[in-house]
């Protein structure tokens, strides 16, 4: 077991994927019986097969409050904002680390794309 901590998000994909699974199985069970020309399975069974858009929905909401959550981490932990210079090289008031040089590179391509 990891000693690692949940992050935001972690336990909504972690459950969103354990039902996504659980679904997906019922839609093979239901629609096997149609494929093999025997009979139908009662309506309860076609319930369990709607858990697949559901897991996926959660997972999905998981993952985007994760995102959410680290993009806002980094937000707050940046402290400067990227400075565009002539040459396109980001000078970043926190220095060159890679939230820096991405936010210098985005700046870069925007400034490029506005010259166009």
């Amino acid at each position: 077991m990891s000693k690692q901590t949940l992050g935001p998000g972690d336990l909504l994909v972690r459950t969103g994927a354990i039902t996504f699974l659980v679904g997906t199985v019922g839609t093979v069970v239901t629609v096997a019986p149609l494929l093999l020309h025997t009979k139908r399975l009662p309506t309860p069974a076609y319930f369990v097969s709607m858990l697949m858009g559901l897991g996926l929905a959660l997972a999905l909401v998981g993952l985007l409050k994760s995102a959410l959550a680290q993009r806002h981490a980094t937000a707050g932990g940046a402290g400067g904002t990227a400075v565009v210079g002539k040459s396109g090289v980001g000078q970043s008031g926190v220095g060159q680390s890679g939230i820096g040089q991405q936010a210098a590179g985005q700046a870069a391509a925007d400034q490029a794309a506005a010259e166009r």
